[in-house]
């Protein structure tokens, strides 16, 4: 079976800096996006940050140029480094890991999966 496990969250200042990681277990074979996801208070899930398997990269029109994705293949694992926090960036943050191509033991699998969330929150 495959699991994400984020870590990363807290509580920090306005202008501050959070690092968020979220990284697959199991034995993949190949992932086809990463992406980030955050929900407010109140709010809708909304795309922060997406990373394709082609290396291709995208984000929110509201994190762009304070947010950067990045990513370790070789650990499956993705990050989003959140500089010149806002008070408006405090939500629950969720991984998403698009059509990860896996076995368990001789039996291929390609599923979708969600991590557990993290919370981010911005003092003003």
């Amino acid at each position: 079976q495959v699991q994400l496990v984020e870590s990363g969250g807290g509580l920090v200042q306005a202008g501050g800096s959070l690092r968020l990681s979220c990284a697959a277990s199991g034995i993949i074979l190949s992932i086809n996006a990463m992406e980030w996801y955050r929900q407010p208070p109140g709010k809708q899930r909304e795309l922060v940050a997406g990373f394709t398997r082609s290396g291709n990269t995208n984000y929110a029109d509201s994190v762009k140029g304070r947010f950067t994705i990045s990513r370790d293949s070789n650990k499956n694992t993705v990050y989003l480094q959140m500089d010149s926090l806002k008070p408006e960036d405090t939500a629950f943050y969720y991984c998403y890991f698009d059509r990860v191509r896996y076995y368990v033991g001789s039996t291929y699998y390609i599923k979708d999966y969600w991590g557990q969330g993290t919370q981010v929150t911005v003092s003003s």
